[in-house]
């Protein structure tokens, strides 16, 4: 078990406002990219759209006041006159208003859009950027729901955030002070002390009632991650007939999900208890003095109809906007959850000196390397070899000894902590790492394909490859004749992983991904270890032609793989106990020879078995 102190990714649940202004602060950018000025403009249209749609909406109860005191002061007036003109303005005020709206979110939807694929596109990079331990130490259902929820959360913050609050900040700013200016400062005082309270009221309780919905994330999470990691292991659960334990595996994380939601939903209701009594309580306060007035004439009808008209249309957003504040609050908490991700540090970075790799026939050397996982396991103690080029060096040795430890640090998915690794003179930390990894072809161990058809797999080795190089790759890996036999052919999806096709399928697939990738360095990490014996040698053949004058490296199991290998080295306790050729390795009749001898005695067995 590998362990480490905590990542950005971990230690950071559960932070404050702090957190949330540094979550506004990260997305800032993206809404206002300095690249694209097309986008920068079409916020400032979509902010002065907001204005008006707000400015014309504090004049719809102007209006209607005015149509009220006409009728009320002057009966006789005929409706066609100034009532009529007064109602018509009325109803071409509101139009105006709702059609601002609308021009406003026509105006900004795409500036939200774009921030969305922008931050969507920056995570996913960012995360192929981390090294293999962040990986291998994640659940993908995890990160994958934190980056779902965070790119929803941005939608609806941008949705909810600029077009909600902030045009009721603007709305209460403009009534009250059309208020403070027609009538007594008690008015004012009255709606504005409300909306404090109401606003103070909103936000201890949504603070308190956070750690119940950052709960309910975490659980959510947990169950999804389970669920996918059981359907992903499919096979193996009913290999061992555990279907009840992993359906009660997922029910405790829904159990505690329940919980958590229960819990939310309670103090929910409280909160809407008290924020409908704060405003009911605001709302009475006004109208009462409001009533005074119209009973000592200092007020009209229509100013009783106007002062009712603007508190209901102030406070029936701020009904909406508590719920508004609890979202964006989530919404925050995805986000920081998201944008811990694009904190994360990576672990294999290039230097700022890094050049592209000078290929010169691809020569391979590890000088003195040492290497471990964890402080207290080391994996390697000063190994030394080379791999001339176009030669091919062998790896073998029992399990654990370090073999695929040795490719992963050739590929630089860590760095080496003691000694240097050189292709053709150059320390692959010195270089950058995709021309690195460009130059490097592998067929590993446990082979991984995409959910797509056999031809996308192939093709992954060089993307845009013309059919004609994938049929020839395939023929190469001794392939060709089993697709075109399918129904589909080459568009035969593969299905989760490959898990349609046999394990030496999926092998021979990944073999011809790297021959069509062409690369100066091949490593063949237990490439043929899921192959029975006939198909075997037949890969043998078209391995050793792929492998000519090709820096070769292969991390083999099986010792009939390795026979014609230029040099053998046997790796032990990640040391080099021996190497030579496999002629001299059995006349030294050391731990290769052992080895030999008991791998034959299992082929005999098998063979003799075979043959009852």
């Amino acid at each position: 078990m590998r362990r480490h102190s905590p990542s950005t990714w971990d230690k950071a649940r559960g932070q404050g406002p702090g957190a949330d202004w540094s979550t506004l602060r990260t997305l800032f950018p993206y809404l206002w990219p300095p690249d694209e000025p097309g986008l920068r403009l079409r916020v400032v249209v979509a902010m002065v759209f907001l204005a008006a749609a707000k400015g014309i909406t504090v004049m719809v109860p102007l209006l209607y006041k005015q149509a009220v005191d006409a009728l009320t002061t002057r009966p006789d007036t005929t409706i066609i006159v100034v009532p009529l003109a007064l109602l018509l303005a009325y109803g071409a005020v509101r139009t105006l208003s709702g059609a601002f709206a609308e021009l406003r979110d026509i105006v900004f939807v795409k500036v939200a859009q774009r921030a969305i694929r922008s931050v969507g596109l920056s995570v996913f990079q960012h995360l192929h950027r981390l090294g293999l331990r962040f990986h291998l130490e994640r659940q993908t259902g995890g990160v994958s729901r934190s980056i779902e929820r965070g790119t929803k959360g941005i939608e609806f913050l941008l949705n909810f955030m600029l077009f909600n609050i902030l045009p009721t900040l603007l709305e209460i700013g403009l009534v009250t002070a059309v208020l403070w200016s027609l009538y007594d400062a008690s008015f004012a005082l009255i709606a504005a002390g409300t909306i404090l309270v109401y606003v103070a009221f909103t936000l201890s309780v949504t603070e308190w009632r956070t750690k119940y919905r950052r709960t309910m994330n975490e659980t959510d999470s947990e169950a999804s991650t389970k669920a996918i990691d059981s359907l992903l292991n499919f096979e193996t659960v009913k290999y061992f007939c555990n279907e009840e334990h992993e359906a009660g595996r997922y029910d405790k994380a829904l159990q505690r999900y329940e919980g958590a939601a229960t819990k939310s939903k309670v103090t929910l209701s409280l909160l809407n208890i008290g924020q409908g009594a704060i405003i009911a309580i605001g709302l009475t306060l006004v109208m009462i003095q409001a009533a005074r007035g119209v009973a000592d004439h200092s007020m009209t009808l229509g100013d009783f109809v106007l002062v009712n008209a603007y508190l209901v249309q102030l406070y029936m957003p701020l009904n909406f906007l508590g719920f508004i504040y609890r979202e964006i609050k989530q919404s925050l908490t995805d986000m920081e959850s998201m944008f811990r991700l694009l904190r994360e540090n990576a672990e294999i970075e290039d230097a700022a000196t890094a050049r592209p790799l000078a290929l010169a026939g691809g020569e391979v050397r590890f000088e003195d390397v040492s290497f471990g996982y964890d402080p207290d396991r080391q994996i390697l103690n000063g190994v030394t070899f080379t791999v001339p080029a176009g030669r091919t060096v062998a790896i073998v040795g029992p399990s654990g000894a370090g073999k695929s430890t040795i490719s992963r640090l050739l590929f630089r998915f860590y760095d080496v902590q003691g000694g240097a690794i050189r292709i053709d003179g150059q320390d692959i930390r010195a270089v950058t790492q995709a021309s690195l990894r460009a130059a490097i072809g592998i067929v590993p161990q446990d082979t991984v394909l995409f959910n797509d058809s056999i031809r996308y797999n192939i093709a992954y080795g060089r993307p845009g490859a013309g059919q004609d190089e994938i049929e020839t790759a395939a023929r190469l890996a001794s392939i060709h004749d089993f697709i075109v036999s399918l129904p589909q052919g080459y568009e035969t999806r593969v299905g989760e992983r490959g898990l349609k096709l046999s394990g030496g399928e999926k092998q021979r697939v990944a073999i011809a991904r790297t021959i069509l990738k062409s690369p100066a360095i091949l490593i063949f990490d237990e490439a043929t270890s899921a192959l029975d014996t006939h198909t075997e040698k037949e890969i043998q053949v078209s391995l050793r032609e792929v492998s000519r004058d090709r820096t070769t490296l292969i991390v083999a199991h099986r010792l009939s793989t390795v026979v014609d290998a230029d040099e053998i080295l046997v790796l032990e306790q990640g040391r080099i106990v021996e190497r030579g050729r496999h002629g001299q390795l059995i006349e030294a009749d050391g731990r290769y020879a052992a080895m030999w001898r008991k791998q034959q005695e299992a082929a005999d067995l098998q063979e003799r078995l075979a043959l009852v």
